[in-house]
Parts: structure tokens; C-alpha cells; sequence
């Protein structure tokens, strides 16, 4: 059932350069491409009666009646397996990232086990939960009461983001859930495992549902002699997590903090981390971008042997469909806060844009269609990336220079934006930052077309089929 694997990243609004809270993840699938699209889910267009496609659980009507916010939405375009909303940002400024595939152990499925039959899954989460949440809070308590009452059929954390607050939920067996509040002052890397480590039940900044503490001790399942420790108890430690897991987290602590050593393969890296800098836009995207640079274990690296090159999973690859970071500013009026950066294809060969969330529509180019068609740029950045991955050494400082203008040139709209907008209200400052977003995706749409043309040009006299005429 499930077809996508991610990396979350979370930093809390007094770890973050400008104040910010901002909750992160690199959407990946298998295989197949999935085509992904940036959508306005506006009250009018929000399902009245819904039914999940993949297990056909049927939500009750009394758990929609809420009036639904406006939202944003990074959704499957095809909608052959649902809607798969992944992220977006509400008009109260609530953010919700889902989900983060995570794992499990034989010892709570015995217990608990997924709901084969029905349940809720990632293809449901944003869309039963983000245009009804008034804070981060109530996002978590949203989807425990989902998982309560429906349960899931598979293993995954999400997160929740308001003004002040950035809190982790994790799914435990088919019904079960805890959740953390990130420190004000920390961050967090979220790979495909159990990620919640020290809990304390009872305590400000943890919840789970009201059964899970006498689950743990009537079934002893706790490994510890002291304390609850989530990845201990309900996760893994396997071979996989030391090749699959665990490096992309470890490389992420040590870009965050150099002193932090270790390992790839350390199975206990912590949960909640704390950065030796204040971290901004341009960190995350550069950690959701990373391939293991200046390590062996780097793919297009020079320092290590090719079994080094292929030993772990990097967080940038060829499966990376769609990344967003979804930041909620404290430093600009309440109408300009949210804003989905967003990116499409492949981490290492695209560009980050920072589109304002208090709109109605987005831009043509960023609403995929399912089939190949270069007017839009998720299919126009799976062609850069596979022209540039068959010569990194080459098309490299290409792309670089490409994501460093398209980002300054964002930041130059934004901050113009920002000052445009002090002076209007209402429909007045949607209009400007539906012409802002606008512009921006032109801006970085035409960019990456010149982009194209030079790795065209540069890979010219790179062909294996050629016969110069002095040969």
C-alpha cells in the first residue's frame, strides 16, 4: 500500500534564523515517477463525504461537518491511489507535513496489528485533518482521535506547525499514537524509522493515546530498565535503519553541528538536536539536497571505493518527487506568515520557491498534468536531473549556480512583496501575493530552461557517439 518514503526535518522558532517555525520532507516514491501538483483547496472544494481510495474506509459524515478551511496541497495528480495531499499550509497558519513512513516490531503488531482491512493511511491524513485544525496542537489530537476511532494500515509520523509550536506525531500498531513537542531551541531528522525516543508520560510536551502506558507494561514491552525510550520499545534497530536509515540522519547532525561525530550506522542518534548556528531557509535546503558530499560514501564523490559510494541511502536521489518547507513567520503581519517553499523532482538538481499560502490559486507551471509536458516544471526538472546525473562533475556547478540565483531571486520578490503589502487588506493582498507567487514561478520556470539549454551546450562535446573530423 505504501509508495512513498521520505526525510523530515523540524526546527523550532527560537532555532531558526528569522524566528520562524519551519517543518520540512522530501516526498519520495519508488520506481514509477508520480507526478506531483501544487493545489488551493478552497471550503467549496473540500470532499463533504470522503472514502479512502487505497483501503475504502469510509470517514463519517459527523467527523466532516465542521466548516473546512481554505488550505494548500502538494497532491498526487493522477488520483488513482487518492488524493495524497503531503503538506500544506490553512488560513489560520496552521502547518501539516504527512506522512513520514516509519517502523515497526513484531512485539506491538502482535498486540496491535494494522488494520489489513480499512483503516487511514498517508493518502488521507492532510485532507481529513488540515482544514479543520485551529493550532499545532489540535492537529495531534485531530489524528489520534482518526486513529482511535478508524486505525491504519501502515507506520507514519507527521508534523504540525503553528506560530509558536511545532509538535511530531508517530502511529503505534494499528490504533495506537504518541507525540512530542519540539523544543523552541532544537531540530529534529526524521528518517523512514521510529524516530520518537525519550518520553515521559504525563509531562507538558508529550502526548499518546490514553491506553498506551498500561499497553507498554501489560505486555512488557518495555527493553529499559529505566525510562520509556519509543524506538527501543515500539521501533526497529536493523540492518536496514545502519544502511538506510540512520546515515541520512547522521549526516544531517553533522552538517548541523560538526561536533556531533558518530557513525552512519550509530542506531541511537537522538530524537531532539541541537544545531551549533541559527538555521535557515537555505540549511534545509541544502540537507534535503545532500548526497553524502565531502564523505566517501558520496555517489558522485571522488574519496571512496564504489562499494563505499552505494553502502547508504542519501536523502537527495532520483526518487525525490515533490519537497516542501513549510515556514510560519513571526517576524511579518498574520496575512503574509505562511509560506510552502516548494520544489519538484529531484533534491540536488532543482530550486526551492517560497510561495505565500493566503491565496486562492497557484501557477499554471506547478499544477502538473500526469503526462510528460515541459510547460511544467516538476517534468522539466526530471530532465534536468537525468541529463545532470550522467555527469555530475560537469552539469554540478551548473545547477549550483542556477539554485543560487533562483533562491536570491525569490528572496528579492518576497522582500519586495512583503513591503508592497503593509498597506492592504483583504482580497487586495491576495491579488499581490497571487502575483508575487506568480512571478516567482516564472522567474524560476525561465531559469531552469536556461539551465537546460547551458548543460545542452556544455554537454555537447561529451558524447560517447562522435567522430571528429581531425580523428
Amino acid at each position: 500500500m505504501k509508495k512513498a518514503e521520505c526525510t523530515t526535518i523540524l526546527v523550532g522558532k527560537n532555532a531558526s534564523i528569522d524566528g520562524s517555525t519551519m517543518i520540512a520532507r522530501s516526498e519520495d516514491g519508488g520506481r514509477t515517477i508520480i507526478p506531483e501538483g501544487f493545489e488551493v483547496i478552497t471550503p467549496e472544494k473540500q470532499p463533504k463525504h470522503y472514502k479512502s481510495v487505497i483501503s475504502h474506509q469510509k470517514i463519517d459524515d459527523a467527523d466532516l461537518a465542521e466548516t473546512p478551511m481554505r488550505y494548500t496541497s502538494a497532491p498526487d495528480v493522477s488520483g488513482e491511489s487518492g488524493i495524497w495531499a503531503a503538506a500544506g499550509i490553512n488560513s489560520d497558519n496552521i502547518a501539516m507535513t504527512a506522512t513520514e513512513t516509519i517502523t515497526t516490531n513484531s512485539r506491538i503488531q502482535g498486540i496491535d496489528p494494522l488494520v489489513s482491512e480499512g483503516g487511514l493511511g498517508e493518502e488521507d491524513f492532510v485532507t481529513l485533518t488540515l482544514p479543520y485544525i485551529h493550532s499545532a496542537l489540535e492537529g495531534v489530537k485531530r489524528v489520534g482521535y482518526l486513529l482511535e476511532k478508524y486505525g491504519t494500515y501502515e507506520m507514519n509520523g507527521m508534523a504540525f506547525a503553528d506560530h509558536d509550536e511545532i509538535w511530531y506525531l508517530e502511529t503505534i500498531g494499528g490504533h495506537h499514537w504518541i507525540a512530542r513537542r519540539i523544543p523552541d531551541d532544537a531540530y529534529v531528522v526524521a528518517p523512514n524509522r521510529l524516530n520518537i525516543d525519550e518520553f515521559n508520560f504525563g509531562q507538558d510536551g508529550f502526548m499518546a493515546d490514553t491506553q498506551l502506558e498500561e499497553l507498554i507494561d501489560t505486555y512488557h514491552l518495555n527493553p529499559d530498565r529505566d525510562g520509556y525510550n519509543m524506538r527501543h520499545i515500539f521501533g526497529s534497530s536493523t540492518i536496514k535503519d545502519a544502511h538506510y536509515n540512520n546515515p541520512r540522519a547522521w549526516y544531517v547532525h553533522n552538517y548541523f553541528d560538526p561536533e556531533f561525530g558518530g557513525k552512519p550506522s550509530d542506531q541511537d542518534q537522538p530524537f531532539i538536536c541541537h544545531a551549533n548556528r541559527k538555521i535557515s531557509i537555505e540549511d534545509i535546503c541544502f540537507v534535503e539536497s545532500s548526497h553524502y558530499q565531502d564523505t566517501p560514501f558520496d555517489p558522485y564523490g571522488d574519496q571512496g571505493t564504489p562499494e563505499q559510494k552505494k553502502a547508504f541511502r542519501p536523502i537527495a536521489l532520483n526518487r525525490n518527487f515533490e519537497t516542501h518547507i513549510l515556514q510560519v513567520r513571526n517576524d511579518v503581519p498574520e496575512e503574509i506568515a505562511g509560506v510552502q517553499w516548494l520544489c519538484f523532482g529531484p533534491n540536488t538538481f532543482n530550486s526551492f520557491v517560497p510561495f505565500y499560502t493566503n491565496v486562492n490559486d497557484t501557477p499554471a507551471s506547478f499544477q502538473t498534468g500526469p503526462k510528460f509536458d515541459l510547460n511544467k516544471i516538476f517534468w522539466l526538472n526530471k530532465l534536468t536531473a537525468q541529463l545532470g546525473d550522467t555527469n555530475f562533475k560537469v552539469y554540478g556547478e551548473l545547477e549550483n549556480d542556477f539554485e543560487q540565483k533562483s533562491l536570491a531571486e525569490c528572496h528579492f520578490i518576497q522582500h519586495e512583496t512583503d513591503k508592497k503589502v503593509a498597506g492592504l487588506s483583504g482580497k487586495a493582498v491576495e491579488d499581490a501575493l497571487t502575483e508575487a507567487n506568480q512571478k516567482m514561478a516564472d522567474q524560476v520556470y525561465n531559469n531552469t530552461i536556461e539551465l537546460l539549454g547551458n548543460m545542452v551546450n556544455e554537454g555537447h562535446n561529451l558524447a560517447t557517439l562522435k567522430f571528429d573530423l581531425l580523428d
